[in-house]
């Protein structure tokens, strides 16, 4: 297991879910949301080569266990999938608004709206200097959008996948609920499994940990903290082939 060697240099995939364009409303778009994902992408683009982004859909549909009965759990991913579509149309629009270029493409042709996703044509977008929203989710069932945006990020030759969440990095214990949790802020794959803690679902991990890809884990709610992780300087966890001191 090695780092990545077939990464571009500075060149980054930054996931988020899509709850988190919700805001307080819990579902559709908040605009103050919206605003502040463009403007911290604006400030991170400055000193990369190329972002590319993944986006959820659970402001639109969750799937799983909150499926109704009378759904299967192919058609509810797809209907996930659907969602994250959408999610890339807005985020588009949002970031062109605040003067940045971008295009949205989808792992399936949504005819007229958007274009099927090939890794020449989105490697080509990012050398142009558009950021890439990348919707769709991989195209197939029984696979998160965590999943998505390390094999696009292995695909587009990101080095880091940036995870934005609610909170600051990975802990020894879910923060919201344990006060007392220690944050971490360098480890390796081995160390998170070891120790059980939730960067990603199984398989998204075992893509990155596999294939040598960094993953950071910022809260993307903290000003500055893309553009920080972008910059290379120390927010949230890093997780990596060396790990830090904790091992």
């Amino acid at each position: 297991m090695e780092e990545n060697g077939n990464a571009a240099p500075n060149r980054f995939l930054v996931k988020f879910s899509g709850e988190y364009l919700a805001g307080k409303g819990g579902s559709g778009f908040s605009t103050e949301r919206l605003a502040h994902v463009s403007e911290e992408l604006k400030q991170a683009k400055a000193h990369a080569n190329g972002i590319a982004v993944v986006v959820g859909g659970g402001n639109f549909f969750r799937g799983g266990r909150a499926l109704p009965a009378l759904i299967d759990r192919v058609t509810g991913d797809q209907i996930g999938m659907l969602a994250t579509a959408m999610n890339a149309l807005a985020l588009r629009d949002a970031f062109r608004g605040a003067g940045l270029q971008a295009e949205s493409v989808c792992a399936f042709p949504v005819g007229g709206v958007l274009d099927q996703y090939d890794p020449d044509s989105a490697r080509q977008v990012l050398d142009q200097g558009s950021v890439l929203i990348l919707g769709g989710g991989t195209g197939n069932a029984f696979f998160t959008t965590d999943t998505t945006a390390c094999l696009r990020a292995l695909e587009l030759g990101a080095q880091t996948v940036i995870k934005a969440t609610r909170v600051d990095g990975v802990f020894s214990d879910d923060p919201e609920k344990n006060h007392e949790a220690v944050r971490y802020d360098h480890i390796s794959y081995d160390f998170a499994l070891s120790n059980g803690l939730q960067v990603m679902d199984a398989t998204a991990f075992t893509l990155c940990r596999e294939n040598g890809l960094s993953v950071r884990v910022i809260d993307l709610g903290v000003k500055g903290n893309l553009q920080s992780a972008v910059k290379g300087e120390s927010v949230g966890t890093l997780v990596d082939v060396s790990g830090g001191t904790h091992d």
